[in-house]
C-alpha cells in the first residue's frame, strides 16, 4: 500500500486559501494527502494532479474517488504542467502545491533503489519509464560529472575520493546494486569520517537521485510556469526538503515580489511598476515540535507561500 504522511499538511492547506469553485493543481500527487484535503473543499471547482509514479497514481486514484469526482490525474512530470494543463483547456489556476523530494513509499520500497538500507539494482527513477537510471550514471558518467553532482547536490566533502573509487571499480565490472555502491563509498571515505554522524552513503545517494531525475532544473522551470498561470489572489505553496530547492524557491519569490528601483522622491509608485506578487510567508514555515515527533522526515521541511496580487501588464 502506498502510504505517505504529508508534511506541513494543515499549514499548506490553510495557506492556499482554497475557494470552493477554484482550479487547483497538486504538482506532486504522491500518496494524495494534499490532494485529498483540497478536494474536500471543492464544490464546483476542479483539481489536477501530476505524478510520474504509477504505484502512487493507482493508490491516490482510489483514495480521491471516495471524496468526489472533481479531479483529474495526469501521468507526467510536473515540468510539463503548462503544456498538460493547456491540453485540458486550463490557462488560469487558483492554487498550486509542490511537495518536493521523494515520498516515503519510494524510499521504503527497496526495489526502487532509492535507499542505501536495501539491496537492490541501482535505479532511483521517479518515472520508471525513464531511460536513464542511477545504474547508467554510476557506470557511464565522466568522473568530473560525478564530482560535480556530489559537491553541488549534497555538499559531499569526499566527492573526489568517492568518484575516483567508483571509476576504479567500474573498470573491473559494472556496479549493479545499492549495496555494491555503499561498499565503494565506505571504502573511499576515511574511517574517522565514516564514524561521524549519519550513514556514509547518504549524501552520495541524495546527489545521484537529484541527478537521475534532474530535480532542480525541473522544479525551477515548473515554478516559473506556475507563476505565469496563477490567477489574481491565487497562491503557490512550496514544501522543500533540500537547501538547493529552498534556495531556488526563495530567490524566485524574491525576484517577483521586489520593488523596482524608483527615482528618489517619487511620491506614489505607478500601478505598472508595482510587483505582481506578494509573499504570504516572510520566513519559511517549519514543522511544529509535535509534527517532528510524529514524522522524522519533517525535520528539514520548509514551506513558502506566494500570492498574485496584480495581473501582468499586457
Amino acid at each position: 500500500m502506498f502510504h505517505h504522511i504529508s508534511v506541513l499538511l494543515q499549514e499548506t492547506i490553510d495557506g492556499l486559501n482554497i475557494k470552493e469553485d477554484g482550479i487547483y493543481v497538486d504538482c506532486t500527487l504522491g500518496g494524495g494527502g494534499h490532494s485529498q484535503e483540497i478536494l474536500k473543499r471543492l464544490t464546483t471547482g476542479h483539481l489536477y494532479c501530476f505524478d510520474q509514479d504509477q504505484t502512487a497514481i493507482a493508490a491516490a486514484q482510489e483514495r480521491l474517488a471516495q471524496i468526489s469526482d472533481r479531479f483529474t490525474i495526469i501521468y507526467a512530470n510536473f515540468k510539463n504542467l503548462k503544456e498538460e494543463l493547456a491540453k485540458r483547456g486550463v490557462g488560469h489556476v487558483d492554487g498550486f502545491v509542490f511537495d518536493l523530494g521523494v515520498s516515503s513509499p519510494q524510499f521504503d520500497d527497496g526495489e526502487r533503489g532509492f535507499s542505501y538500507n536495501y539491496d537492490a539494482r541501482l535505479d532511483m527513477r521517479m518515472d520508471q519509464n525513464q531511460k536513464i537510471s542511477a545504474y547508467e550514471l554510476v557506470n557511464q558518467a565522466p568522473v568530473s560529472d560525478l564530482i560535480t553532482w556530489l559537491y553541488k547536490y549534497s555538499d559531499e566533502k569526499f566527492a573526489k575520493q568517492i568518484a575516483r573509487a567508483i571509476a576504479r571499480h567500474r573498470e573491473q565490472k559494472p556496479i549493479e546494486t545499492t549495496f555494491e555502491l555503499v561498499d565503494i563509498i565506505k571504502e573511499a571515505i576515511p574511517a574517522p569520517a565514516r564514524r561521524k554522524g549519519g550513514h556514509p552513503a547518504k549524501r552520495t545517494f541524495q546527489a545521484l537521485r537529484i541527478a537521475v531525475n534532474d530535480e532542480l532544473n525541473v522544479f525551477e522551470q515548473a515554478l516559473n510556469d506556475a507563476l505565469t498561470l496563477l490567477n489574481v489572489h491565487g497562491r503557490i505553496a512550496v514544501i522543500t526538503f533540500h537547501s538547493l530547492e529552498d534556495k531556488i524557491c526563495k530567490y524566485t519569490f524574491q525576484e517577483v515580489t521586489k520593488q523596482p528601483d524608483l527615482p528618489r522622491g517619487m511620491p506614489v509608485v505607478p500601478e505598472y511598476l508595482k510587483p505582481r506578487f506578494k509573499k504570504i510567508t516572510k520566513k519559511p514555515i517549519v514543522a511544529s515540535d509535535e509534527e517532528l515527533l510524529e514524522n522524522h522526515r519533517s525535520h528539514s521541511a520548509k514551506l513558502r507561500i506566494i500570492e498574485r496580487i496584480y495581473e501582468d501588464e499586457k
